[in-house]
């Protein structure tokens, strides 16, 4: 680790590339803790401390919801907004046929996703306020029309320099901006987390406190253990002529990974379980009885901790399959291996390769969805045991950071055997 460190800051553009980094990092940790006049703080950490639900929305916020700052909704709305666009890439021909346009289609498709977070951060930050000023605790006294508007307007606009913020960091710097944001925010709050579980820590807790500490290591090894699990498939190149010389058969592999989504179906899963409540906040005051009764309804529904716990473990097997759609077509792996001559020894080039790439693919992610639902839902399984508040906020956090720290530290290896092959 230490050598990886010291040769990514031998390079300038890589030492740049990290700098660049962290110091947009350090813009957003300000922008989160820039709160919006006339809040409560006191009220706001109480209420916090009982309510789950806000632990994860404050999650996706990267700690602004905590702090109610100025980027309040954080990167919530864009989250959504790309799993829309994603959705209407499937259902829709024209928005398919726009994705396979190379760069021109991703631009296009990242302006869409921007256009759509602006109506969505406008509607749930209004949720979320309507959410926060219906509980017990007042965070915000005199709440009139016209403060209402202005501070959904300071909100959406800080959502989109949180975005901007990401994009940025995905650009010019090292690693997914969106995820990075996140993990920092998580990150952030464990100095807070670790004083207040000194400053209450009892004697009679420790045999918890010990049990939740070995479910994290365990958590870490396993999610560490999972990620870096890849299939190898052989893949032979047969015999080539080069000017004079014949150059005989080439045998590689072609690996899988058995998680090729990384923390992505973590965050569409919390960010989509979000939004129901959110929403239903939205018409939760509704002058029509049916539509006030279905909001009561999806609040009480998704109140319930084993209904939620189904949802969060089917929905992260489903964007496991989903995501990993995306980004790995069977088609073009084999109509690339066809055209640099290269072949699965036993599997003809064309639909036999199409096929056996398919079934590969979905075994493998098979196995390494559910295990991401496990882990996912393992919290929520043990807090019915052994009540620690916080106790499921801590596993989603945890599952979260260990994947971004390794996708991260993957591209930064990435990106020095790249400058290994420019010495070369």
């Amino acid at each position: 680790m230490w050598s990886i460190f010291t040769q990514l800051f031998k390079h300038k553009d890589l030492r740049n590339k990290v700098i660049w980094t962290l110091a947009l990092l350090l813009v957003f940790r300000l922008i989160s803790l820039i709160p919006i006049p006339g809040v409560n703080l006191d009220q706001l950490s109480q209420l916090f401390a009982q309510n789950q639900f806000l632990g994860l929305v404050d999650i996706f916020s990267g700690g602004s919801l905590g702090n109610f700052s100025i980027a309040l909704m954080g990167v919530a709305p864009y989250i959504n907004a790309s799993i829309i666009i994603q959705l209407m890439t499937m259902a829709l021909p024209s928005m398919e046929a726009l994705s396979k346009e190379g760069d021109y289609g991703r631009r296009k498709m990242n302006q869409y996703t921007r256009y759509l977070t602006v109506p969505l951060a406008f509607m749930q930050s209004y949720g979320m306020i309507s959410i926060l000023q219906r509980s017990e605790f007042k965070i915000l006294d005199d709440l009139s029309i016209a403060r209402l508007l202005v501070i959904l307007l300071i909100v959406t606009a800080g959502t989109m320099l949180v975005m901007w913020i990401g994009e940025l960091i995905s650009e010019f710097g090292i690693g997914n901006g969106i995820s990075l944001i996140i993990f920092v925010g998580i990150v952030a709050q464990l100095p807070e987390i670790l004083t207040t579980a000194v400053a209450t820590f009892e004697i009679g807790q420790f045999t918890k406190m010990l049990v939740f500490a070995l479910l994290a290591l365990a958590t870490i090894y396993f999610v560490v253990y999972v990620t870096e699990g890849q299939r190898n498939i052989p893949v032979s190149y047969a015999g080539r002529a080069r000017g004079n010389r014949l150059m005989g058969t080439t045998t590689t592999h072609l690996p899988l990974k058995v998680n090729q989504a990384g923390v992505i179906p973590i965050i569409f899963a919390l960010s989509l379980l979000v939004f129901p409540r959110l929403l239903a906040s939205l018409v939760a005051g509704a002058r029509s009885a049916w539509l006030a009764d279905a909001a009561a309804f999806t609040t009480t529904l998704f109140d319930n901790q084993v209904f939620y716990a189904i949802a969060y473990f089917l929905l992260v097997v489903f964007f496991t399959y989903f995501y990993t759609w995306v980004i790995f077509k069977p088609s073009n792996v084999a109509e690339n291996l066809q055209k640099s001559g290269g072949f699965i020894p036993g599997i003809r080039p064309g639909k036999q390769t199409i096929d056996f790439l398919s079934f590969v693919s979905n075994r493998i992610t098979l196995a390494g969805s559910i295990f991401l639902a496990l882990i996912a839902i393992l919290p929520l399984l043990v807090q019915a045991f052994i009540k620690m508040p916080g106790l499921t906020l801590g596993g989603t956090s945890l599952l979260i950071v260990v994947s971004v720290a390794l996708e991260t530290m993957r591209q930064v290896r990435a990106q020095l055997i790249m400058k290994k092959y420019e010495n070369l």
